[in-house]
């Protein structure tokens, strides 16, 4: 309400000559040079304070898109919807899950989700997209993100799993419209449901069979039980190191 009520003020000082005047001080005109340096200077002072809300505003929306971009990238992937989950992609983005190396454009980040396994009968895949920590650029135009993924994988009589990844993704706005740029899921672990994680951990998927990647792994890490952090994009927000 407060950014409306600055707004309301600043059209009505910037487009009425008649309450400008009267703001002056029309009884007063021995001060009116002082009157209209002080009006002048509040009236700036009221366009500084809107424009920061107005970015403020701005930026309260992109990042309510982009929770919802990845939430619904979530969503799809559990249902194995991988066109849906594709189309959520910019067309010169990347994708990079776990050490199976780097698909590059959107066409072929289509082409490895399609390599997936179909949702039918006695399969469960399940990827909650949990602890955003979104930073959107001071343009505007891209932003960062890190999240974790907690993950249910089940095939019924043969195998169940726990699965834990951290994503550290880039985002990038065209036509208005928030798109995955980069998208990079390194597996934490992956552990037996049935025996438990205090048994130590699975091996990670393997390569996508018929669809080498583009590039490389960018890093190489190993999973539970050994330690790895991936990197994070943002400076420790207290101590700003």
């Amino acid at each position: 309400m407060r950014f409306e009520a600055l707004r309301l003020l600043l059209a009505v000082l910037l487009g009425c000559p008649a309450g400008v005047a009267f703001a002056r001080g029309a009884n007063d005109m021995n001060h009116s040079d002082t009157a209209a340096k002080d009006l002048a200077a509040e009236v700036e002072a009221l366009k500084v304070e809107v424009a920061a809300l107005e970015k403020q505003v701005q930026n309260a929306e992109d990042y309510v898109a982009i929770s919802n971009l990845q939430t619904a990238y979530g969503y799809y992937v559990d249902k194995c919807q991988w066109d849906e989950a594709a189309d959520l992609f910019a067309k010169d983005s990347t994708l990079e899950i776990g050490l199976r190396g780097v698909y590059v454009g959107q066409d072929r980040v289509r082409a490895y989700l399609h390599k997936l396994p179909e949702l039918k009968y006695g399969t469960l895949f399940n990827h909650m997209q949990l602890q955003p920590k979104i930073d959107i650029a001071a343009d505007g135009r891209t932003a960062k993100g890190r999240w974790r993924a907690i993950m249910q994988v089940g095939v019924l009589h043969q195998r169940a799993q726990w699965g834990d990844a951290v994503y550290e993704n880039e985002y990038v706005k065209e036509n208005g419209i928030w798109k995955i740029k980069k998208l990079h899921a390194y597996f934490t672990y992956y552990a037996d449901y049935y025996k438990g994680w205090d048994q130590g951990g699975d091996p990670p998927p393997g390569p996508i069979p018929g669809l080498p990647p583009d590039e490389p792994p960018t890093e190489t890490y190993k999973l539970y039980p050994d330690v790895y952090a991936p990197p994070y994009h943002y400076k420790n927000p207290v101590t700003g190191r």
